[in-house]
């Protein structure tokens, strides 16, 4: 007779007792605890929901893929999120490959970080040329908030438009905000609150999690999908609440003359090496530390103070920080270079710069979207 097996309802992970640094763990006490109430968090979730602990974990990305090969097999809707911060860095290249021919939607999350002067109309031409430009032809583009019920509205239209005869997945990469969407969703039609773990680390949800809507038809939440051009991969969690901001952006605009350096904490640099007088306006997080210094004493700087005044990151894990790679661009006004999972800034006139990031990370030039 085959043993019974239990999954976490938080991330989904098969329940095990054995490895306490693998997946899914869960002391046999607190196993059998979970047996007489009916549900189960892996110790991972229990601490991460209950104590805001995280306990990381080693998962090959190939996992986070091959989870999602199911959607191709399944009659299925598919709910594409992007977080509309960091839209380059939300990008599932090849997304068809892992969907086949479902029909699908692209939800752009966080609209209510970006500046309240933004178009929304523009902002959503904006994402679908990007789609397109990516060959992703979604049905439709979505304009909303995970954070905020009442901008989901026309989500839970298009759920319920084919709940009756197709499972819903909700697919993105990691940090767009799914789980939230999907705890959202789950209060909305009447569930229990939080069931499935939220947080603002990497891969939080392990296993694909269905949320039953019909007798026959689910939501179903998927693994993220592991983008190592986004900084979070690089940051400790508390920095990463840093980083990643929570509250509207407050633009920042820095009148600059060539060679003039502005460091981003200690995570990316910029140096003006030619061009006229200009604005630079930076949309980062509100927390983030914008420091402005000669070029010629940048080098210097950066190695006096990576750490500290220049954070994060922090002095504690300054050292697994990859180092920092220059890169030459041009930039023409109404330009924006977005830098994945920290924002974007932008610029009045026709500048070359030098941007200074770690190799893995994407810069990506764009037609302004603000």
């Amino acid at each position: 007779m085959a043993e019974q097996t239990y999954q976490c309802i938080g991330c989904g992970a098969t329940i095990q007792t054995e490895q306490e640094e693998a997946i899914g763990y869960l002391p046999n006490s607190a196993l059998q605890k979970g047996i007489e109430k009916g549900e189960f968090y892996c110790q991972r979730c229990f601490r991460l929901r209950n104590y805001n602990e995280l306990q990381d974990v080693a998962i090959d990305d190939d996992v986070f893929l091959d989870k999602l090969n199911q959607i191709a097999e399944d009659d299925a809707f598919v709910i594409y999120v992007v977080d509309i911060f960091d839209i380059e860095g939300s990008i599932i290249h090849g997304l068809s490959r892992f969907i086949g021919r479902q029909p699908f939607v692209v939800l752009a999350n966080k609209v209510d970080l970006l500046p309240k002067v933004t178009n929304l109309r523009k902002l959503k031409h904006w994402v679908k040329v990007v789609m397109n430009q990516n060959k992703l032809f979604p049905e439709e583009v979505l304009l909303a908030s995970a954070t905020k019920q009442h901008t989901l509205a026309e989500v839970i239209n298009v759920i319920e438009a084919n709940i009756d005869h197709k499972n819903v997945y909700i697919v993105g990469v990691t940090n767009v905000g799914k789980s939230t969407l999907i705890n959202q969703l789950i209060n909305h039609y009447g569930g229990a609150k939080s069931i499935v773990t939220t947080s603002n680390h990497p891969g939080t949800t392990l296993d694909m999690i269905e949320i039953p809507l019909t007798d026959d038809h689910s939501i179903i939440d998927t693994p993220g999908i592991v983008r190592r051009s986004q900084l979070a991969h690089y940051l400790s969690r508390t920095e990463i609440k840093q980083v990643l901001p929570t509250k509207p952006l407050k633009p920042k605009t820095y009148q600059l003359n060539p060679e003039q350096t502005i460091f981003l904490g200690g995570l990316m640099r910029m140096d003006f090496n030619a061009g006229p007088r200009a604005a630079f306006t930076f949309y980062v997080s509100n927390d983030i530390y914008i420091h402005r210094t000669k070029l010629s004493e940048a080098d210097t700087l950066y190695q006096k103070h990576r750490g500290e005044l220049l954070s994060p990151p922090g002095p504690n894990s300054i050292e697994n920080y990859p180092p920092l790679v220059a890169k030459k661009i041009h930039l023409e006004k109404n330009q924006d270079i977005a830098l994945s999972g920290l924002g974007w800034l932008t610029v009045n006139q026709p500048v070359d710069l030098t941007i200074w990031a770690p190799k893995a990370v994407a810069l990506t030039v764009r037609e302004s979207i603000i």
